[in-house]
């Protein structure tokens, strides 16, 4: 099993954000992200769950992700999520291995196939950001990104909230460098079946907390 060690801190609110949490790796991480900043895969330096105002409305996300990043001092490529959700709820879960932070808010529920929904995003984000000691392939780290959100919807399914998420939701998975890397990450395989189980409890923890709620 690989090493890999980090540290979360928090940082108050500033001028236009609220509460963030702040991953800090200090050995080499592979990371996957469906996150608008620093997403797909990497190797990122750090990782940022940033809430915001529900009235949120920049754009230039990559530009206000780097300034907060700075201000810590912060250096080097990173990942950052954001949501009106005030990360200071954030809920931990962890199965044999893999650990799993959530914040979560469901004020806006959706339907992934619904043909009435529209486009468009509003407050009430799902954020996941899970982490395994080992080493996973490329593949594998999709096949355990697919398990989460499954995890994650069954979660939202079994708090009756009528909806498989919400429109802004993002998840970031970590990993580690070091070792012979597992080829499989889905809901069956060992460390997909450990993330699924984290995460299905870190968001349902967060639902019941909190229900229906982007604070």
């Amino acid at each position: 099993m690989g090493l890999m060690t980090y540290r979360v801190s928090m940082l108050p609110p500033g001028r236009d954000h609220r509460h963030v949490l702040v991953w800090q790796f200090d050995e080499p991480v592979r990371a996957l992200s469906s996150a608008s900043v620093g997403g797909g895969f990497s190797t990122p330096a750090w990782l940022l769950n940033i809430g915001v105002p529900h009235d949120y409305s920049r754009i230039d996300l990559d530009e206000h992700a780097t300034a907060i990043a700075a201000g810590r001092g912060l250096s080097g490529s990173g990942i950052a999520m954001f949501t009106a959700v005030d990360v200071t709820r954030v809920e931990h879960a962890c199965f044999e291995g893999a650990s799993v932070s959530a914040t979560v808010g469901v004020t806006k529920p959706t339907w992934a196939a619904d043909p009435e929904a529209g486009h468009g995003s509003w407050p009430g984000t799902i954020n996941v950001v899970a982490s395994v000691p080992v080493a996973l392939e490329p593949a594998a780290m999709v096949q355990a990104l697919l398990a989460m959100t499954e995890a994650k919807t069954q979660a939202l399914l079994e708090a009756q909230v009528p909806g498989t998420g919400t429109a802004s939701d993002a998840i970031s998975l970590l990993c580690s460098t070091a070792g012979p890397a597992h080829r499989f990450g889905g809901v069956r395989s060992s460390w997909g079946h450990r993330l699924a189980m984290a995460t299905h409890a870190a968001v349902l923890q967060g639902l019941v907390a909190h229900p229906g709620r982007a604070r």
